[in-house]
């Protein structure tokens, strides 16, 4: 192959799917009671288990976007060996790292101008991000050439639906999402909010769900109204450090579709969600209602 295909860990894919699709990642940044580590997707630095059990202790959780020296550091060594590059951004509506991105490609250009880099920006996050880069994993090891998984990136990443059902109330509290006053009454009345990722790539509210098992009929009637042949999709359910929750909505899930595969939402999203939080995602006809 005479490209690269990346994505930023962010993603939240399994290290064992980005390795089998052949996807290199650049780490994201967080910081944990001030000290800081690089999100890797085979958590070298921090269990997915230790981050969440820090957050739910209180530890101050901060993230911070890629810096332009690790996209120059990323890069470089694959466009010395003739490698054009294809870069599936976490979204440009939650963070700074796609408008680094582009600087930094810039640069790169001028230095390598016999050389292609196509940087796009996902306008999505976490398991949804991932998604769209396992279909482009899918494509190109089928033989797509540079301009074909270009092209079909940019044309599939607005068919990518994501839903997520969050648990921690008090997370998207602290994060500013919910005043104090929402998050006491959601938790007294098993509220869950049902969130989406909007056209510009930012985290909105659809609804509130009321009752632990209706989240998972929700989420499945989304699948049933939104999905386009889902028979033939493998699909992605990813959990906040709650298994269980994963492994029901893929017993449920399972007979809509081709094939399900569980995923684990990492600190950066992780970080604003909490522990609890599970989604579904799938490709089809977005309605953000």
């Amino acid at each position: 192959m005479d490209y690269k295909l990346f994505c930023d860990s962010t993603c939240d894919l399994t290290d064992e799917i980005a390795k089998e699709q052949n996807i290199e990642i650049i780490p994201m940044q967080f910081s944990v009671d001030n000290k800081n580590y690089s999100h890797y997707l085979d958590e070298r630095e921090m269990t997915l288990s230790d981050f969440y059990a820090a957050l739910k202790n209180g530890a101050n959780v901060t993230t911070a976007q890629v810096q332009y020296d690790t996209f120059a550091n990323s890069f470089e060594p694959f466009l010395k060996e003739g490698k054009d590059i294809i870069y599936i951004c976490f979204t440009s509506g939650m963070s700074g790292t796609y408008n680094t991105c582009k600087i930094a490609v810039e640069e790169l250009k001028e230095k390598y101008p016999e050389r292609k880099i196509c940087v796009i920006d996902s306008l999505s996050a976490s398991v949804g991000e991932g998604y769209l880069a396992y279909l482009a994993g899918v494509k190109m090891n089928e033989g797509a050439t540079f301009e074909e998984l270009c092209d079909y990136i940019e044309n599939t990443k607005m068919k990518i639906c994501h839903w997520f059902v969050v648990d921690d109330l008090d997370q998207l509290k602290k994060g500013g999402r919910i005043g104090a006053l929402s998050a006491a009454f959601g938790k007294a009345l098993q509220i869950k909010p049902l969130i989406s990722v909007d056209n510009d790539g930012k985290l909105i509210a659809v609804a509130k769900i009321r009752g632990n098992m209706k989240t998972y009929s929700t989420l499945i009637d989304r699948a049933n109204r939104d999905g386009v042949n889902l028979k033939e999709q493998t699909v992605f359910v990813a959990h906040a450090e709650c298994p269980e929750k994963a492994e029901k909505l893929k017993e449920m899930v399972a007979p809509l579709v081709k094939e399900v595969k569980i995923v684990k939402v990492g600190p950066i999203i992780g970080s604003h969600v909490g522990q609890g939080m599970f989604a579904l995602t799938f490709q089809g006809e977005r309605n953000l209602s």
